[in-house]
């Protein structure tokens, strides 16, 4: 018997809640905590795991959850074994405090991510296939419930903010509590078939490889690079935007400043910015197409990142750096999930858990790895660590000339964004 389509919606929207409830709580605020502890020139390796990570994971897990495993069963597991690694890195953060080594934490992070990251592309299949049985347009339903996942993620931020958590260890255990619940209630969630192969099959379809078959095409062949170099873009202020404002600290003048004293809670107006801009994407998908879509997005990264290079904690910089948090949610949004609605789209049935890694290897693998890299090595570049007491304790901070990062990384976007108006050739349906 088919199921209630609002009862449906609802449990669809608590597990995208709580998918981006357990990001929320460190993505944008490890940075601080990292630094905190002396590892901030480490920082661009942290995030960059997440990009090594999902050269892979996503990949192989959507392989499994299209031909042996239910997706939804999948993304229960993947959630209880990220739980149990991040839960292990905060008792290691506990365990050696501000005298915790890089080999000793960022092994059991690393392994935490590994299983997290497959479940982005996890719950887009669960949802994606619960609509389509349900009768539900998922172009015009899907973004109403994604908007949620902003909900749970800025929620997160709020937590460990408001709880002084962001500077701390705290922050992982947040995390493994989120995946715990995650991990089971998926499943209670709606069964997504798995695609059997014959024997006889051809090794392409016997290990469920068709996905990167997509790459023969040159729509999909050229959406697939450019989703690679946007991805580039996507972690650089999620692990440098809290230092880049915490940095303003070693200011004495700028110290109690609301963008330094509660810089997560600052940044999370880009998700807040992210809960309205979802609800575009229809709009703009039926109207522009595509191309179009993305193409403001690269243009909105190049707005990101030059505003962050003029902003600064006092008026009227304060007012470009909520006005930078704003035009992220265009910037994220606009790729993130018009790209997962163009696979979904632009694929066969029986190969859309393996699209869907796929995207996510190029976004969130190739991309953000490349891209974490090359932002730490522009950071180390124009920037230093130093040390000064706060409150009769030792604290470090990244100084030096953040604007110039800033702008390389605008001028990047920039040059993406032209080569996509060229290149990209996709007419409208």
């Amino acid at each position: 018997m088919q199921e209630n389509k609002g009862n449906l919606k609802l449990r669809l929207t608590v597990m995208i809640y709580l998918v981006f409830a357990v990001w929320g709580s460190y993505l944008c605020s490890l940075g601080v905590y990292l630094a905190n502890i002396g590892m901030g020139t480490s920082i661009g390796a942290f995030f960059a795991v997440q990009g090594v990570v999902s050269l892979f994971m996503p990949a192989l897990v959507g392989i499994v959850a299209d031909r042996w495993i239910p997706a939804q069963k999948c993304l229960g597991i993947c959630q209880l074994l990220a739980a149990l690694f991040m839960a292990l890195a905060g008792y290691i953060g506990y365990r050696y405090g501000n005298e915790v080594k890089f080999t000793q934490l960022f092994p059991v992070y690393a392994m935490s991510v590994a299983f997290f990251m497959p479940t982005i592309a996890l719950s887009n299949s669960v949802s994606y296939n619960a609509l389509t049985k349900s009768g539900l347009d998922i172009v015009g339903v899907f973004p109403s419930i994604r908007v949620f996942g902003t909900v749970g993620f800025v929620i997160s931020m709020w937590i460990v903010d408001l709880t002084g958590f962001k500077d701390s260890y705290m922050q992982l255990f947040v995390s493994a509590a989120w995946s715990v619940v995650l991990g089971l209630y998926a499943f209670t969630l709606p069964n997504c078939p798995v695609v059997r192969t014959r024997k006889s099959g051809s090794f392409i379809e016997m290990f469920g490889l068709q996905a990167f078959m997509l790459f023969r095409e040159r729509k999909m062949a050229m959406f697939f690079i450019f989703s690679f170099l946007l991805g580039m873009c996507l972690q650089v202020t999620n692990g440098f935007a809290s230092p880049f404002l915490a940095s303003f600290g070693f200011d004495d003048t700028l110290a109690d400043s609301f963008a330094v004293k509660h810089n997560v809670i600052l940044t999370s107006l880009s998700q807040v910015s992210e809960t309205f801009c979802i609800l575009l994407i229809p709009f703009f998908l039926k109207r522009y197409g595509i191309k179009t879509v993305l193409l403001i997005s690269m243009l909105a990264w190049v707005l990101r990142f030059g505003l962050f290079g003029m902003g600064n904690p006092q008026m009227p910089g304060l007012l470009l750096l909520i006005l930078s948090m704003i035009v992220y949610g265009i910037a994220f949004d606009f790729f993130n999930i018009s790209g997962s609605l163009f696979v979904e789209r632009e694929t066969d049935a029986s190969i859309r858990s393996s699209a869907q890694g796929v995207f996510m290897l190029m976004t969130n693998g190739l991309g953000a790895t490349i891209g974490s890299f090359c932002a730490q090595s522009v950071v180390n570049s124009f920037t230093h660590s130093a040390s000064k007491i706060v409150m009769g304790e030792e604290k470090f901070f990244t100084i030096g000339e953040w604007s110039t990062c800033w702008y390389i990384f605008a001028g990047f976007a920039l040059v993406v964004a032209v080569m996509f108006a060229i290149c990209f050739r996709y007419k409208r349906k």
